[in-house]
């Protein structure tokens, strides 16, 4: 397993190591003294796993005190995840990045407290999968509208499916 930096500071790339042979593979999705070692710390609490059509947008969601960490992948599908900064003293601040998670690559996104997430789903269906820091939470839930024009996120979709929640989410500036 390999931990690759982004260009947001603290945001990890993962990739296991894959072992495959004629009857399949097989990789250590999670191990704890390998987290550690990546400087991973966190004690997760709650995996959660959302199916998703293609063109579903989901996000950009955050939690406010206690905030949360996550660590995500996709099991089935594509999507396009992205990350936005919303450390008001970082230096890349309402920055974005964006990472193709798949049932090809395996990769896996550390998302650490500070940041708002959301992914599109580019395959017909997806298949996500995530561990938390928190125990969900309705009232601690919260989110930027996706387009927000002062983030700028490139999204390679033009006309995603929202929830109601999600078509009302505030702009970032606002916050």
């Amino acid at each position: 397993m390999k931990a690759s930096r982004t260009e947001l500071e603290g945001v990890l790339l993962i990739e296991p190591t894959i072992h495959g042979d004629c009857r399949g593979r097989f990789f250590e999705s999670y191990k704890k003294e390998e987290y550690h070692a990546f400087g991973i710390e966190d004690d997760f609490v709650q995996e959660n796993q959302s199916l998703s059509q293609k063109n579903v947008l989901r996000g950009l969601h955050y939690r406010i005190e206690p905030e949360q960490a996550k660590l995500v992948r996709v099991i089935r599908g594509e999507v396009f995840d992205v990350v936005v900064d919303m450390r008001k003293k970082s230096p890349t601040f309402g920055k974005w990045q964006g990472f193709i998670l798949s049932e090809s690559n395996h990769i896996q996104l550390y998302i650490p407290v500070g940041f708002a997430h959301g992914f599109c789903v580019l395959s017909d269906t997806a298949e996500f999968l995530y561990k938390v820091t928190e125990y969900y939470s309705a009232e601690k839930e919260k989110g930027i509208i996706w387009n927000d024009p002062d983030i700028g996120i490139d999204w390679p979709i033009s006309d995603p499916i929202l929830s109601e929640k999600d078509k009302i989410n505030p702009r970032l500036k606002s916050l």
